[in-house]
């Protein structure tokens, strides 16, 4: 069996390979190619965390795996990041176990590289102006994807804290073309942003109606059981997009606290999600219709998801054949 670390998927990972792996695994899904049962998840009430086991079969890339991931949000602010994960693949022939991989780096790169995916598809073609909301792992990943499918010109960094979204805006100047700045708040973030990226643990939205500009594309990654990211206001007039209707509208684990609590009362009904990023990828939905329309991306996280980024990781490993081998008793 294949072992991978962290600091070797990240190497192996290209962004820009994953983003169209994830466009052919999302088609893949809303086809009904892929299996993908929903999430099962173990909590931990004082701690407002849970461990989920996320397995799934993507046929197209000859992946059979399964994913363990920990969020336990209050780490935010920590040494350890709110979100920690194992996968681990199989054998799709035999089921043999056949490799362990670090999943905290690909949970990063692949709900970072979907937000890509969904500008690419939903964004204007000029979109310039990126404001990222959040300071952690999610918002790095995404000012990074982000600014491969659309040519990024400034980028604003807003956060609870001051002193991250400065440091955050610093490092990211050195390693994007992009003009980066820390900004005092989200509202300021947002006005004129041409695309925001919503990658906190909020218990009161950051995305607001009154803080946005017509047109832009919105991508929502943040979880919080107790809160959600988008306003009332900003769901009912946008056109939504999502990685799986079933996915994001679970009631009993994993489902979007931003769709689910409007649906709950009466201000929209699940008809309001528009479209699966897979209908995007295949035409049997159509995407944005004017210059002006607000889109949005709301995400939850998807096993195949994890199946495209793990296919990607290991064809590279044996290519450059990286990584430690071991036997199972």
């Amino acid at each position: 069996m294949l072992v991978l670390g962290r600091s070797q998927v990240e190497s192996l990972l290209s962004t820009d390979a994953l983003i169209d792996a994830l466009a052919s695994a999302m088609a893949d899904l809303s086809a009904g190619r892929a299996s993908m049962p929903d999430r099962v998840a173990a909590r931990v009430a004082d701690r407002d965390g849970f461990l989920a086991a996320m397995p799934g079969f993507l046929p197209s890339a000859r992946v059979l795996m399964t994913k363990l991931v920990s969020l336990f949000p209050h780490n935010d602010g920590t040494p350890l990041p709110t979100h920690q994960a194992l996968i681990v693949v199989f054998d799709p022939d035999t089921g043999e176990p056949a490799a362990l991989l670090d999943g905290t780096a690909i949970t990063a790169a692949r709900t970072g590289a979907g937000s890509a995916l969904s500008a690419r598809l939903l964004a204007r073609p000029d979109a310039r102006v990126l404001a990222v909301l959040g300071t952690g792992v999610q918002a790095r990943s995404h000012a990074r994807a982000i600014c491969r499918v659309r040519p990024i010109r400034q980028i604003r960094v807003a956060g609870r804290d001051p002193a991250k979204a400065a440091a955050l805006a610093e490092e990211l100047s050195t390693v994007l073309e992009a003009d980066v700045l820390a900004v005092s708040g989200y509202a300021e973030a947002l006005d004129g942003a041409d695309i925001a990226a919503a990658t906190t643990h909020a218990v009161e939205p950051v995305i607001r109606r009154p803080w946005l500009t017509p047109g832009v594309h919105i991508t929502s990654v943040g979880f919080n059981p107790a809160g959600r990211e988008i306003d009332d206001a900003t769901i009912a007039g946008a056109l939504v997009c999502v990685e799986s209707r079933q996915a994001v509208l679970s009631p009993d684990f994993g489902g979007s606290n931003d769709l689910l609590a409007p649906i709950r009362d009466g201000l929209i009904t699940a008809g309001h999600v528009h479209a699966e990023l897979g209908e995007l990828v295949n035409g049997s939905k159509p995407g944005r219709t004017a210059p002006d329309q607000i889109t949005l991306y709301k995400s939850v996280g998807v096993a195949v998801q994890d199946a495209a980024a793990a296919a990607l990781v290991l064809a590279a490993a044996r290519e450059r054949s990286v990584g430690e081998d071991i036997t199972l008793d």
